[in-house]
């Protein structure tokens, strides 16, 4: 299995480019998960942790400048270690603002040692008309590693009606258990691709929410959660012990409102605790 960090090398950045890297490792203690190293480069970095529960360690990863375009190249690396357990997340949406020619490179590699446990719920991307991004996600988990993570993406400014008519988006989203392939996602998105019947049918936020190991029972609370929103486009679909969450639409706050209540669902059964809501969130 090749990881994210090897596949594809990045190639002509514009000169005046931000080049980042953030290395993060969350070990167990005896009573809380720490995290032991960090190691960064350019303008990625994490605020200190929170232990609103305890022992789960909280990170708040930040990006200085405020958005990101086109040549800017940010490398994300995550390892949880064994028995360690971790809430990462941001402080805001991270923007993708028009580019001049070239493309800006977004990469997360997380990894997950033995009962290791990670949710990775950053707030949403927003692609502005004219960006040019290729974003890969990868997560190595061993077997009894635990997940809950999701992506949220939002092509153009609904809000101010600015569709997103030019530019292109590359998006690569990969999980492996055991070096073994659950989830292999690539899709290029553009103006056409957006309005198409079969790409988002003209909507604005795709979204995606993921969460493993999970089993049937999981995938039936889902559905009855998701009956209270049967006026959206949103769908669950169980993939080996993989469950998977779509959502299509014109929100982001409408698919996060969404994409909180299930986590908060699933949480109890796949972390065995309660929700405990970023307080970041609330600012």
């Amino acid at each position: 299995m090749s990881s994210l960090k090897s596949a594809n090398p990045i190639k002509d950045p514009s000169p005046s480019a931000w080049e980042a890297q953030l290395d993060l490792t969350f070990s167990a203690r005896p009573d809380k998960t720490v995290l032991s190293q960090r190691q960064q480069r350019g303008p990625l970095a994490v605020q200190r942790a929170f232990y609103p529960e305890g022992d789960v360690c909280h990170l708040y990863i930040l990006h200085p400048p405020g958005g990101v375009v086109g040549g800017d190249q940010l490398s994300i690396n995550v390892t949880v270690e064994q028995q360690a357990k971790a809430l990462l997340t941001t402080p805001g949406a991270t923007k993708f603002y028009k580019s001049q020619g070239y493309f800006a490179y977004q990469q997360q590699n997380i990894q997950l040692d033995e009962m290791a446990s990670l949710e990775w719920l950053p707030q949403e991307n927003i692609y502005f008309p004219g960006a040019q991004v290729q974003m890969r996600t990868q997560i190595n988990l061993t077997e009894t590693a635990r997940f809950i993570g999701w992506e949220t993406h939002c092509f153009g400014l609904p809000a101010n009606k600015l569709q997103f008519k030019a530019g292109q988006v590359k998006l690569d989203f990969a999980i492996y258990r055991e070096g073994r392939p659950i989830v292999l996602e690539r899709i290029k998105l553009d103006h056409e691709r957006l309005m198409s019947p079969t790409g988002l049918r003209g909507n604005s936020v795709m979204a995606m929410l993921v969460a493993s190991p999970a089993d049937s029972e999981m995938l039936d609370l889902v559905r009855r959660v998701l009956s209270d929103y049967a006026e959206l486009l949103i769908a669950a679909t169980l993939i080996e012990n993989c469950l998977l969450i779509r959502y299509l639409g014109g929100s982001t706050a409408q698919s996060k409102q969404v994409f909180t209540k299930l986590w908060i669902a699933l949480r109890p059964m796949i972390l065995e605790r309660d929700a405990c809501t970023p307080r970041i969130w609330s600012t």
